[in-house]
């Protein structure tokens, strides 16, 4: 059995942060019911372009809410109220990805949900947390990293702040909570009481800052971007040139300098007063950076890697396709393959969590409202009582 079967997860989500979260715990056996509304054309992320499979079957809702359960449900209509409440009757968690002030509103909070399952855990995601001046702003991930100091370390000391080309805080944000959620239930497995939990974007966006926050609040560096992609503190660990691009090299080890040394044919370097110690190689990056420059340009990144391998930690510097394409992906079962409703298999990069002797579900993100009726009649619902929440407005 998977680590998390027999977990049913109640998630009231939308667009990335939530929805990645939840995904790894479905890909670990959880059974994760998302609640869609209907009248909004089910949750924004299924209309997210450019690449669709079918009209509101977006690539991006593919990639962030495989092996789930849809259901229809208009928590706006008051008797849809009902209905979430048997749910979580038969439920251990409850994930909202909201605005901070929309969970009281809805009644999504652990003080509404007690009396129907006093072992609910509650998990809020939101932008900026459920209290303070924030809790009703929206946000999203590029805004946390422009506040939260990120574009400010990120690329070229002379060019224009940059952000990460990715959703990194939308993705850790969901994994935080994922893990806030579970160590929830977990805890409320021993004492029977539920509670809340909240996590919000600038919260992680804030503690991913590490060890560069503790330089600032204790010595008060405030550290910059490093050309070339370098470590603030370490070298060498940057980008270098090669005779047909670029090539990362980290000798984040004392050990690793001499080793590289050797294999650029320059053991003189290792005795070398400027070279000798990290404090001197930082004093003197410049110089570090030509010596290595000159050197590797006169090979191939890939002969270059050829000969590092398993010595020295360097890697590639390849773009998204030649990430994907790398025969250490596609040889290793990295990426698995999904088959769409509509016939056409897909591909997605695997979860990178893997229990050994279990088989992960790969089952496609669901349809709009596709498990509406079928988790419906687990609770009881037979087809009259069905019906007439369809005429209120209730669920799809």
């Amino acid at each position: 059995m998977l680590p998390l079967s027999g977990i049913r997860i109640i998630a009231v989500e939308q667009y990335g942060a939530g929805p990645h979260g939840t995904m790894f715990l479905a890909d670990l056996g959880a059974e994760v019911i998302k609640i869609e509304n209907h009248a909004e054309r089910g949750e924004m992320g299924r209309h997210v372009g450019p690449h669709f499979f079918a009209e509101g079957d977006s690539h991006f809702f593919q990639s962030l809410n495989r092996n789930k359960r849809s259901v229809c449900l208009n928590l706006k209509v008051p008797e849809a109220r009902g209905v979430l409440h048997d749910l979580v009757r038969h439920a251990d968690g409850l994930l909202d990805n909201l605005r901070g002030d929309q969970p009281e509103k809805l009644g999504l909070t652990y003080d509404d949900m007690k009396e129907h399952n006093p072992a609910i855990v509650c998990a809020h995601l939101s932008a900026y947390g459920r209290e303070g001046a924030r809790k009703a702003w929206p946000g999203f991930d590029y805004l946390m990293q422009a506040e939260a100091g990120y574009l400010s370390v990120t690329g070229e000391p002379d060019g224009p702040p940059a952000r990460f080309g990715l959703s990194i805080v939308d993705y850790m944000t969901g994994i935080v909570t994922a893990l806030g959620l579970v160590s929830g239930i977990l805890g409320t497995r021993q004492t029977g009481v539920g509670h809340d939990v909240d996590v919000s974007l600038f919260d992680v966006a804030l503690s991913n800052l590490g060890y560069l926050a503790a330089w600032y609040l204790n010595e008060g560096v405030n550290q910059g971007r490093e050309a070339r992609s370098g470590h603030p503190s370490i070298v060498p660990s940057q980008l270098y040139r090669t005779e047909d691009g670029w090539i990362f090299i980290m000798c984040n080890k004392e050990k690793f300098w001499g080793i590289l040394c050797d294999a650029l044919g320059r053991p003189e370097w290792k005795d070398d007063a400027e070279f000798a110690t990290p404090a001197a190689r930082l004093r003197n990056r410049t110089r570090v950076t030509q010596m290595l420059d000159e050197v590797l340009m006169t090979r191939t990144t890939d002969a270059w890697l050829a000969e590092f391998g398993g010595k020295i930690p360097a890697a590639p510097v390849r773009d998204v396709a030649g990430a994907l394409d790398n025969p250490l992906v596609r040889e290793e079962g990295r990426l698995m393959t999904l088959a769409h409703s509509s016939g056409r298999p897909f591909q997605l990069v695997g979860n990178p969590m893997r229990v050994p002797g279990e088989v992960h579900p790969n089952r496609p993100a669901p349809a709009l409202g596709a498990d509406t009726d079928a988790v419906l009649e687990e609770l009881g619902y037979d087809a009259a009582r069905r019906s007439a929440l369809r005429r209120c407005g209730a669920i799809h």
